[in-house]
């Protein structure tokens, strides 16, 4: 089976930090009710809502968006197909969960070391506050 070149080429979504339903929507290609429909079938699709009731997607809801469209009407999964393999899969991409696995490997070592001087601070600011009392 030959891939269009619409197919390669990767989906380019906004440096944003909500988008909207109708955003979501053109983004995808697919219309709003498909998406509120989306919603009561994956339960990792989950948008927060604004105070006015809006549905607000964050950038991994709309990669997910984007990932279930892919299954349902490129790789012809059902809906019960998607769902059981998003979630053999896991909840986040992987290139998140490595990104998360190494921040925190990060953390750590952060925390890990003593920082040199850390104790000499630490007795300065002490003594700065007992002054400003």
């Amino acid at each position: 089976m030959q891939e269009t070149a619409t197919q390669l080429e990767p989906q380019q979504i906004p440096d944003k930090l909500y988008f909207r339903i109708g955003e979501v929507s053109r983004l995808a290609g697919i219309k709003t009710y498909v998406l509120r429909f989306w919603e009561t079938e994956f339960p990792s699709l989950g948008p927060k809502k604004s105070g006015t009731g809006h549905r607000l997607y964050r950038r991994k809801d709309v990669e997910l968006v984007l990932e279930i469209k892919h299954l349902l009407y490129e790789r012809r999964y059902t809906i019960e197909g998607a769902r059981k393999f998003l979630e053999s899969r896991g909840k986040m991409p992987d290139t998140a969960a490595a990104e998360t696995k190494k921040g925190r490997r990060k953390q750590r070592e952060l925390f890990e070391e003593p920082v040199p001087g850390l104790a000499q601070i630490r007795r300065e600011l002490t003594e700065i506050l007992d002054l400003l009392r």
